[in-house]
């Protein structure tokens, strides 16, 4: 066996943990703080995160033996590339392991807003018969803008299109024949919100995307859209989100993720136009066996010195 050390820091599942141990010595550190992260990173080879750690530029400068940092999952935004590239640390992702749960979850939360689903359920269970104060809309006839057509929000536009929807779509990184491709009628981004009555967001957090959904933007948007975000709570001016819902400009939103995370209990989260999941949209138990199979296998190749699959720095 190889003297190759690799820390688990926010959980992985058993088999990609299996993978691993194959070559490696495993050390599974869940939910460790950030300053005994610090202590100990520098007898490791290799990092497996998600998204609760932090792995700023002083882990790196602390990792003297790190090689590689893996994001079980897709979004790299708590991964400090540049200090990855300063420090010649290869970082991975698993872009592929939890597209389906995600975009299940954006349609499940979108019928939600459709039907007010979480209101009728607390209010069965106060002992209240609402039939006529919830009347809902359908998702068929209606048209769905996704902002950001790769693996998930491809996903989601199979899905939606299956429900009897429009679907269209933004990409500033794909060509309109590859969003054609990908199931969506490419548009313009002030087309799509324009003609939308539900926008979804599937793009990463980068300095073009925070606060992309701000007053201006909601101020475009179709009068009673219906908002759902599973991408990153940066991506949308919260406080502009929740003057648009107390406007009626925006009819609902579903939110899964947040500026803060935990948010605490905001004026935004407790609206009662408002769905607020805690950051669940990869919490599938298929999904997180993927990850871990994608990871572990991805990992031991960047040891190794082998092709990457998912090499983003």
């Amino acid at each position: 066996m190889t003297s190759w050390k690799v820390l688990i820091t926010d959980g992985l599942s058993e088999k990609g943990q299996a993978i691993l141990r194959s070559e490696c010595q495993v050390d599974d550190r869940n939910d460790i703080p950030a300053d005994e992260l610090l202590q100990v990173i520098g007898e490791y080879d290799a990092l497996i995160v998600r998204s609760r750690t932090k792995v700023t530029p002083e882990v790196f400068e602390a990792a003297k033996k790190l090689k590689v940092v893996g994001r079980a999952g897709v979004g790299v935004d708590n991964i400090n590339l540049a200090a990855a590239a300063a420090h010649g640390v290869t970082v991975v992702n698993a872009p592929k392991s939890t597209s389906v749960a995600v975009a299940e979850l954006a349609l499940g939360l979108m019928l939600d807003l459709a039907r007010a689903i979480p209101i009728a359920d607390s209010s069965m269970k106060g002992g209240q018969w609402l039939k006529k104060e919830l009347k809902g809309v359908e998702l068929n006839g209606k048209t769905l803008g996704i902002i950001g057509m790769g693996n998930i929000g491809s996903a989601l536009a199979v899905r939606a299109a299956a429900m009897g929807m429009r679907v269209v779509g933004y990409d500033p990184l794909l060509p309109a024949e590859e969003i054609s491709k990908r199931g969506a009628e490419p548009v313009a981004l002030d087309d799509l919100y324009a003609k939308a009555d539900y926008i979804s967001l599937h793009i990463p957090l980068t300095e073009e995307t925070r606060g992309l959904i701000n007053g201006q933007a909601l101020a475009k948007m179709k009068r009673g859209v219906r908002i759902v975000c599973t991408a990153r709570g940066n991506i949308i001016d919260e406080t502009a989100l929740l003057g648009a819902i107390e406007s009626g400009q925006v009819a609902g939103a579903a939110l899964d993720v947040y500026s803060k995370e935990p948010p605490g209990l905001t004026a935004l989260v407790a609206h009662p136009k408002v769905i607020a999941t805690p950051h669940i949209g990869a919490q599938t138990a298929e999904a997180q066996v993927r990850a871990a199979e994608d990871m572990g296998t991805e990992i031991l190749a960047a040891l190794r010195g082998e092709p990457l699959r998912w090499k983003v720095v």
